[in-house]
């Protein structure tokens, strides 16, 4: 079994998906999040449930999420 490496020079290690869409809604809410990344799942009747599906299953819309959450830190 091998265990589970330390990525101190990840800033997203140890944060979840759902945390950073949760923040994100927050601080910006669903209007300025679709603006800022016009993705169908925060256009069209946004929610996390939907958007969490959505972007688990699309690593480009994911990396651009992600890439907002640290630009937004």
């Amino acid at each position: 079994m091998t265990l589970p490496q330390s990525q101190p020079a990840n800033p997203l290690h140890g944060i979840t998906l759902e945390k950073i869409l949760l923040e994100l809604v927050e601080k910006l809410g669903w209007e300025t999040m679709a603006i800022a990344l016009p993705i169908r799942c925060f256009i069209h009747e946004p929610s996390i449930a939907s958007s969490l599906k959505f972007l688990r299953r699309t690593p480009w819309a994911r990396a651009k999420v992600e890439t907002l959450y640290l630009q937004r830190k």
